[in-house]
């Protein structure tokens, strides 16, 4: 039976109805190995839908700016518990709107505008806000980067010399295209000997840590920060997370924690989404469910088995294989760019992205690298078997676009076709996890 709200979206709108439920088609009937990825429970769709939504209320519990934020302080405090429950952290602050915008709140509280800031460089893995030229972190900042080694590993010995010479105010460690585990207990070494901060970006692989399957840096890093949709499997939207030094004194003099709370309000964002947060409560509930580290250990178990398999049939892999879900696959020697890989997978119902890799001399827009991960195949229930059969899958396509019409890189439509038909039959296989499903265009 469809909800009022349904109905009437149904009955009133049925131009959007139809575009979503395009969407729902897509999603059952398409192979996600998008590394960014995650698949929303139905009970944490329905509490970032709650009314909440209309709640206008600025500030934090006990302390808002406008009337009527009862249940919502609630609410958001039943949030901060099950954050700090979920990774083990001192305080947790679930206002951020997103990943990105909980690392410039962090930033902007522990760095000075044109203050020193040390990030992976994007060609080596990094996100766009550990200083990124394209990025405000990159403009407000002084950004220096570091990168990794012959053998793909971020490179320590350079992360040390240039934090010496150029005495960051903060260190970032993390990333969105590293299939490897960080040191961080060296970065904060490094961290300490030169007086800078250490913050932790764990956007990627929080599933993993809170399932404890990573390793946790919450009580290593200052600050450790992370979205909620990817691994976590929430809404979009962010967490800041400090672990033993949410006590200790921050820029300003007063507590490290009161400090990054002022970054987010009043400092970067003005009123909070409190069905959001609501969402990430929801989430966060269920990260202490026996069953997600079941399934944060299959997609351990999946990356693997996608690695190996690939590296079988000769595809070049960065660092060799993965600690992680995310698989990194290096074309230059394939003859196709990433934008053309990715466009011929998608063609046959597979979603992977295109990423730069190390030395990397096109555009980020055309990229020489693949970026694959295993979040979703793992919640649909694949496993290491239905992974070779994906990796296989993936070769024949690349194989196909590679002999493509060098003008217009598109595939036979007899391949495509039988590989998009083989695609269907393994998702129809792995059905979704249970959510809503739209009735109509079917």
């Amino acid at each position: 039976m469809l909800s009022t709200g349904e109905a009437r979206l149904r009955d009133e709108d049925p131009e959007l109805t139809e575009l979503l439920d395009g969407e729902m088609i897509r999603r059952d009937e398409t192979l996600s190995l998008v590394a960014s990825a995650g698949v929303a429970d139905a009970s944490v769709l329905a509490a970032g839908a709650a009314a909440l939504s209309d709640v206008t209320a600025e500030g934090y519990p006990g302390a808002r700016f406008h009337p009527g934020a009862g249940p919502f302080d609630g609410v958001e405090a039943l949030a901060r518990t099950r954050a700090r429950e979920a990774f083990g952290a001192g305080h947790a602050n679930v206002q951020p709107h997103s990943g990105s915008a909980a690392n410039l709140a962090v930033l902007t509280a522990l760095l000075p505008v044109g203050g020193v800031l040390l990030g992976l460089r994007l060609d080596a893995g990094g996100h766009l806000t550990h200083g990124a030229p394209a990025s405000v972190t990159g403009r407000w900042f002084e950004p220096v980067s570091y990168g990794v080694g012959d053998d793909g590993l971020v490179d320590h010995d350079q992360i040390l010399r240039l934090a010496r010479e150029h005495r960051p105010g903060v260190i970032v460690a993390g990333a969105s295209a590293y299939p490897r585990q960080f040191d961080h207990v060296r970065f904060r070494e490094i961290a300490d000997e030169v007086g800078a901060y250490l913050l932790v970006d764990i956007s990627h692989v929080a599933g993993l840590v809170a399932a404890g399957l990573h390793p946790n840096p919450v009580d290593v890093a200052h600050v450790t920060t992370t979205s909620t949709y990817k691994q976590l499997d929430g809404p979009r939207g962010g967490l800041i997370l400090l672990g033993r030094d949410h006590d200790r004194p921050g820029p300003d003099g007063a507590p490290l924690s009161r400090t990054i709370d002022r970054a987010v309000f009043p400092g970067s964002q003005g009123t909070p989404s409190p069905a959001a947060i609501a969402a990430k409560a929801r989430a966060l509930a269920r990260v202490r469910e026996p069953g997600f580290r079941r399934t944060a250990r299959l997609v351990l178990d999946d990356a693997a088995a996608l690695a190996a398999a690939l590296s079988e049939r000769g595809h070049r892999l960065l660092t060799g294989g993965t600690d992680t879900h995310m698989v990194m696959v290096d074309l230059r020697s394939t003859g196709l760019s990433g934008l053309m890989a990715e466009r011929a997978l998608e063609e046959c119902g597979i979603l992977a992205n295109r990423n730069s890799v190390p030395g990397d001399t096109t555009s980020p827009a055309v990229a020489a690298g693949l970026r694959l991960g295993t979040n979703v195949p793992a919640r649909r229930g694949m496993g290491p078997p239905e992974m070779a059969r994906c990796a296989e899958l993936i070769d024949r396509v690349l194989r196909h676009a590679a002999r493509a019409d060098s003008t217009r890189h598109r595939l036979d439509p007899v391949h495509r076709d039988e590989i998009r038909a083989e695609v269907r039959a393994l998702t129809r296989s792995f059905p979704m996890p249970d959510q809503p499903v739209h009735e109509g265009v079917r």
